[in-house]
């Protein structure tokens, strides 16, 4: 069971340093909008493990939290590229 959990983890950090590296390269704030949308999405999969890896279910809770927020923060970051604020 820890070995899935070290390799989920490194997955995601791998994926979360490619996703950091077009943030800062990004040639459009489109990509660099993808890039922090593609990060929070990791970030909430790795709250997910965290609540497997430890039984608590405080990590989930948190996950969706974070997850109603990035989704909202996104649609208005998009709004606002759009241009229609």
């Amino acid at each position: 069971m820890i070995e899935y959990f070290f390799i989920s983890a490194l997955a995601l950090v791998i994926l979360m340093l490619g996703s950091m590296i077009r943030l800062y390269i990004g040639p459009s704030i489109a990509d660099r909008v993808v890039a922090v949308d593609a990060i929070n999405t990791m970030t909430i999969a790795a709250m997910i493990l965290l609540g497997v890896y430890y039984k608590q279910l405080i990590f989930i809770d948190v996950a969706i939290v974070y997850a109603l927020l990035s989704f909202v923060s996104t649609l208005y970051i998009a709004k606002y590229v759009g241009g229609e604020l």
